[in-house]
């Protein structure tokens, strides 16, 4: 007699078994990002998001440094050297706690310490490169603008030459990090091109003010930059790159940890709505048990799996070096897209419940109210696709 045995059950967070994709390193990542989530930021970030701030940045900071996630994914300097996968997994690890501090990261690693690591001099990386990673310093990036948003190429902010020193004049707008950073990376327009420069908090002529009265990104400190005659030696210059290249590379890599970011607010609204749902009983029996919630439930958990998908495809890609720019679009796209189309439905099954921050949901819907126009709007993300599928730009 033949004995029969069980079919495993299904994961219902992970029904496509998306775990088998990922290495036994790329889990134990996922898996320490998580648990300093868990101790230092999930039972906080409710009441910081309220209260509108980010309390003890700094501290939190020096913890994601020692973990090795700021900058992990460059080389040397006190960089962790992890692969494009971990950094994405580590990004919806963070984000699965909020936004604010998924941007924290990001803005640190994949544009501040990316624009001095692929850009700079020798001297700017051994200065500053360290203390960032370490999370001793913190760093902004200053491209967006009052009046300009997606297209820097008109920015206003200018620097000009005098003597063997720089100049620089202007505004910037919408700045993480902005008013708490050691460094600002200012991009201006030159005679030359567009440039770069690295400006250390406290020259003269530099101020942060911090953005107030925000309904999204709370938790996450948001700062103008003001620039008012501020001379800066020829050192401050980014040596090794002239014009958009220069701050559009960096976007492109705060673009990709967005991909993964997405799915982590998507992941937490998902898990909350999975959970309320089994618990919270209507006419009898839980609301689970309902043909329409489950409706809601299998499309959501359907839309995170193929974003899941689809980020751990570009991981990959990026890692083996074959990762496009319009491939990041595609995914910075559809992931946010769709994992605010989660978070909404989520809030649907959590019914009055879903805007007490008693639960994540609400918290994450507005979070990523700012997560699908920062890094590029849908508009310009879709425009970048529709040029690469027909060969024919509509930008203008």
């Amino acid at each position: 007699m033949t004995k029969q045995t069980r079919s495993p059950r299904i994961d219902p967070l992970d029904p496509a078994g998306i775990g088998d994709l990922l290495t036994p390193q790329e889990k134990q990542v996922a898996e320490s990002v998580r648990r300093l989530c868990e101790d230092k930021i999930d039972p906080f970030v409710a009441d910081w998001f309220e209260r509108g701030e980010l309390p003890d940045i700094r501290g939190l900071a020096q913890e994601l440094g020692s973990l090795g996630v700021l900058g992990m994914h460059l080389e040397g300097y006190g960089c962790a050297g992890m692969s494009a996968t971990e950094y994405g997994l580590a990004c919806m690890e963070l984000e699965a706690s909020d936004s604010g501090v998924r941007s924290l990261v990001s803005v640190q690693g994949s544009l501040a310490m990316f624009a001095i690591w692929r850009w700079g001099s020798e001297e700017q990386k051994q200065q500053w490169l360290p203390a960032m990673a370490a999370g001793k310093a913190i760093g902004c990036f200053g491209l967006t603008e009052p009046d300009i948003g997606s297209d820097p190429g008109n920015m206003r902010t200018t620097a000009r030459r005098d003597g063997t020193d720089w100049i620089v004049d202007g505004r910037k707008m919408w700045i993480t990090n902005g008013s708490v950073a050691d460094v600002a990376v200012v991009w201006a327009r030159t005679d030359e091109g567009v440039r770069g420069f690295v400006v250390p908090a406290g020259t003269p002529g530099f101020s942060a003010p911090e953005i107030t009265h925000k309904l999204s990104l709370r938790a996450s400190v948001t700062s103008e930059l003001v620039l008012d005659g501020v001379r800066l030696p020829a050192e401050a210059v980014l040596p090794e790159v002239t014009g958009l290249k220069g701050p559009l590379s960096c976007l492109n890599e705060a673009r990709y940890g967005i991909v993964w970011g997405s799915l982590g607010a998507a992941r937490a609204c998902l898990n909350a709505a999975l959970s309320y749902a089994g618990e919270r009983t209507q006419f009898g029996k839980p609301i689970a048990g309902f043909q329409l919630t489950q409706r809601k439930l299998v499309d959501m958990t359907l839309e995170y799996t193929k974003g899941l998908l689809l980020a751990v495809h570009l991981g990959r890609r990026k890692d083996e070096g074959t990762l496009l720019p319009e491939q990041v679009s595609l995914g910075k796209l559809n992931n946010v897209r769709e994992a605010l189309d989660i978070c909404r439905e989520a809030r649907t099954i959590l019914g009055a419940n879903g805007i007490s921050l008693e639960y994540p949901v609400i918290r994450h819907m507005a979070n990523l109210e700012s997560v699908l126009t920062y890094e590029g709007t849908v508009e310009m993300h879709t425009l970048v696709l529709g040029q690469a599928i027909t060969g024919h730009a509509a930008f203008r």
